[in-house]
């Protein structure tokens, strides 16, 4: 009787290690992964190539969604108890939101990943081929230019280590072959744009100014400091983009394509989409260069 006591005893203290155990294997900590809450999407290419296998990156804007006007769920700032550090980007939704973001969670590291960076204003492109700029209004589409994305990567390693020293080599490998790929990239738009004659593309969220600058081309907005235009403004991107032989309006999924659609309509072209959000970086801007190499060249 004692034995069998003895024996059962045994059994349930090795079942209650074997669930403590279980229970243990479940948290970020003993899976050696960081927990890694980032703005956009673009971003989560970003630490999931500088971070390799040892981070688990949640996004807060959700796709489909615009970072100018987001409003975070009660879950996701709820979940953000369990972040190691959230990495910003400065979309305008966080002008808002940052203070609460911050406070879910005190003891996370808050990562200002435009660091190091001279964001420019907006360009406001006037109908009389004038512009000028917003200084209150820097443009925040940093993750739009491959040179600036090298700056932001630097940052996300940096802040990898400081929360994760023990894997600094394995970040630093990391963040030297996602450099080495840009560097690639770089290349090939190069060559994809070489020889182009037309360079000005009319586009309705003026989201691509950064990437126009890397690569010599102009970008002429529709949307104007958040503000769709006027009947006249119309009439005259529809007058210019008749002058440019100009015949694809580009649009993105995040926004209303009325207004492309309308001066479409009016030259006899055709509205494209194309998003600054798409997940996969690298083959979404070399796609976009494609995009915009065969519109040039029509």
């Amino acid at each position: 009787m004692h034995k069998w006591l003895h024996v059962t005893a045994v059994a349930l203290l090795l079942s209650a290690a074997l669930l403590v155990g279980c229970d243990q294997g479940a948290t970020p900590e003993s899976t050696g992964k960081l927990n890694i809450t980032v703005s956009i999407v673009p971003q989560k290419y970003f630490v999931e190539r500088v971070g390799g296998e040892y981070v688990d990156v949640n996004v807060m804007v959700l796709p489909g969604a615009s970072p100018a006007t987001y409003e975070p769920r009660p879950e996701q700032l709820q979940d953000l108890s369990d972040a190691d550090a959230y990495m910003r980007i400065k979309v305008p939704f966080e002008n808002a939101w940052m203070d609460r973001i911050a406070s879910a969670n005190p003891d996370m590291l808050i990562v200002d990943t435009t660091e190091g960076i001279e964001r420019v204003p907006m360009e406001v492109h006037h109908r009389h081929g004038e512009k000028e700029h917003e200084p209150e209004n820097p443009d925040p589409h940093i993750w739009l230019s491959p040179e600036l994305v090298k700056v932001q990567s630097q940052t996300i390693y940096e802040a990898l280590v400081e929360l994760d020293p023990v894997h600094q080599g394995a970040y630093e490998a990391n963040l030297d072959g996602f450099i080495a790929d840009i560097d690639v990239l770089e290349t090939d738009i190069r060559e994809t744009l070489e020889g182009v004659e037309s360079r000005r593309f009319i586009v309705f969220h003026p989201a691509w100014g950064y990437f126009a600058r890397d690569f010599g081309l102009e970008m002429i907005p529709i949307e104007i400091g958040g503000q769709e235009p006027s009947a006249a403004e119309m009439a005259e991107l529809i007058t210019e983009a008749q002058r440019e032989r100009i015949k694809v309006i580009f649009a993105q999924p995040e926004f209303s394509t009325r207004d492309a659609e309308t001066i479409a309509s009016e030259i006899g072209g055709e509205v494209l989409l194309i998003s600054p959000l798409a997940p996969e970086w690298l083959d979404n801007l070399r796609n976009v260069a494609d995009t915009f190499a065969e519109v040039f060249g029509q």
